[in-house]
């Protein structure tokens, strides 16, 4: 195996836990932090009790609070800063070897100018950087913990892409190739927005079929709109679709079905989001989504439900009630 130098942006959940894994393939891992004490903590304690707790990091794992020391030298830099924060974070990064392959592993569609995190990526760099996306059903602390997982690594440049299919794939981390970013990336934000429609259900009190029918018409909602902005419509059947779809949706650890779960039973946006410390993607996401189906004229009733309950306190009961009184139709994908 050869061994990579690596430079990881981002030192939450997912950020430390791919760290983590990167290590144990015996790759040379420097993980930033934004803050010089968390850098100094993990350091000390090898252990990220703020965002992994209970996961014991590797003896050989560096740490940093400055950006474009975890770049210097790295083959590889992956990017795994939450998506608010992602242009602000790159703005300091100049540091990149020539031959660098750009990895994010960043959720979510940026509101105004509906890029996909890769284009935020390289819209900010400013450089010819082949960028992988790292998508699919992938909890950050079950991949602490060495759970068997499959993920896909895009990009439209195929040989980028099977470098970073080499340098993550272990006996519990399976990673496909696949040449379609575009859908790849939209999978991975779009699910956001139904897994918050699931919690919403969950929360309100209605049951499985509720659901299912949310999860498989949210998939269809997921597949128009990627189609439309460029994505090939099988992509969504995978990993980084309907795998990523049934694990954000089902899953008590999803921290976006959290959020709707909440909000199911009562609470506002604000007053989550206040007791939460970590990001939910999918509340982004359905800002930028909710206006791109406007300006596009696409119909997105799943989207549109869950923007109103988010935004405008729609009561979720209501919102169901709505979403089952719409006009009958014949079963369509897409």
């Amino acid at each position: 195996m050869n061994v990579s130098q690596v430079g990881v942006i981002g030192a939450g959940s997912w950020g430390t836990a791919l760290a983590k894994l990167l290590c144990e393939n015996g790759h040379e891992v420097t993980l930033w932090c934004r803050r010089v004490e968390l850098a100094e903590q993990l350091a000390a304690r090898r252990c990220n009790d703020e965002y992994l707790p209970g996961i014991q990091l590797p003896a050989s794992m560096s740490f940093t609070s400055e950006v474009n020391e975890a770049a210097a030298r790295a083959e590889f830099v992956l990017i795994a800063a939450p998506s608010h924060s992602l242009r602000t974070v790159l703005a300091a990064l100049h540091a990149l070897e020539k031959n660098c392959i750009l990895i994010s592993s960043v959720k979510g569609i940026e509101p105004g100018t509906d890029l996909r995190m890769s284009e935020v990526i390289a819209d900010t760099l400013k450089s010819e950087h082949p960028i992988v996306a790292l998508s699919g059903p992938s909890l950050a602390m079950e991949v602490a913990q060495q759970t068997p997982t499959a993920v896909v690594a895009a990009c439209q440049e195929v040989s980028a892409a099977q470098r970073v299919q080499a340098l993550f794939m272990n006996g519990y981390f399976r990673v496909y190739t696949h040449r379609d970013i575009a859908g790849v990336e939209l999978g991975g934000a779009l699910k956001n927005i139904i897994a918050l429609a699931a919690g919403m259900s969950d929360g309100a009190g209605f049951g499985d079929n509720t659901i299912a029918a949310l999860i498989n018409r949210g998939l269809v909602e997921m597949t128009r709109l990627g189609v439309r902005l460029g994505a090939e419509v099988i992509t969504f059947a995978g990993l980084s679709g309907m795998g990523d779809l049934v694990l954000t949706c089902m899953s008590k650890k999803s921290r976006n079905r959290t959020v709707g779960e909440q909000i199911g039973r009562g609470k506002k946006l604000e007053e989550v989001l206040a007791g939460m410390h970590m990001v939910a993607e999918g509340v982004r996401t359905t800002q930028a989504v909710f206006a791109m189906t406007q300006k596009l004229g696409l119909d997105m009733p799943i989207t549109s439900e869950v923007y109103r309950m988010l935004f405008e306190h729609k009561n979720p009961k209501q919102a169901v009630n709505d979403l089952m009184a719409r006009e009958a139709k014949m079963e369509k994908f897409g």
